[in-house]
């Protein structure tokens, strides 16, 4: 979700700027919740990320959480970021308010309800984490950052990675090294060529629910996703 909105500042700033994230307890009231349907009133966790960049018309602002709307040129986006950002902090009983002005910058305050723990946490066991012995996987997706997270994430598990920035790109690699690649990893909606038909075997990388089959998928993950 932050990495998310953390991109979107950073398309917003194409001559640099700064992005500034917070976060603080507050206390919404029944009054602050009668005026937002999604707010509950209790205390919650508010975090900001704000940036300043070119900023949102308003006209722009309130489709800014529509999943494919994006004002970004072809190729550049999928306009899956915001909406995707939306649904993973709506499936923890959160909201996202977004406040913009052209110009000067956008603020994106996300509110996550907080809970009081009343038990001690359970210890934690030591857990053996599988690694890699140098299989190479092809990671597909057309946005740069989740390109390199997942590289530097392989790479410390001791696989060896190839980058492709699209479907296209992975299906010319793909011809040329399939004897070398023991898995594709990919985004699932991407311009030029969508990632179930880039290749053979698959482990397909989307925000979208695993609706309907492939017959290149062996398994489906759901962004964003961390390493343990």
């Amino acid at each position: 979700m932050l990495l998310n909105l953390s991109v979107n500042a950073r398309d917003a700033m194409p001559r640099g700027g700064t992005l500034t994230f917070s976060a603080q307890n507050v206390v919404l009231d029944d009054q602050y919740a009668g005026l937002s349907p999604e707010a509950k009133p209790g205390r919650h966790v508010l975090i900001q990320v704000e940036d300043t960049g070119t900023g949102i018309a308003p006209e722009i602002l309130e489709k800014v959480f529509d999943p494919f709307f994006t004002t970004k040129e072809p190729g550049k986006g999928t306009g899956l970021g915001l909406s995707t950002s939306l649904a993973i902090v709506r499936s923890h009983g959160g909201f996202i308010r977004a406040y913009s002005e052209p110009g000067i910058g956008s603020r994106f305050r996300v509110y996550l309800p907080a809970t009081e723990s009343t038990t001690e946490p359970a210890p934690v066991a030591d857990v053996v984490l599988p690694r890699g012995n140098g299989e190479v996987v092809l990671v597909v997706d057309d946005e740069v950052s989740v390109r390199h997270i997942t590289r530097q994430t392989l790479e410390s598990f001791g696989y060896r990675v190839i980058l492709a920035g699209d479907g296209a790109e992975a299906l010319a690699v793909y011809a040329s090294r399939r004897t070398e690649i023991a898995l594709v990893l990919t985004d699932m909606m991407m311009p030029v060529m969508d990632g179930p038909n880039a290749s053979s075997y698959s482990l397909i990388l989307s925000a979208l629910s695993a609706t309907g089959s492939f017959a290149a998928v062996i398994s489906f993950l759901n962004k964003m996703f961390t390493a343990p």
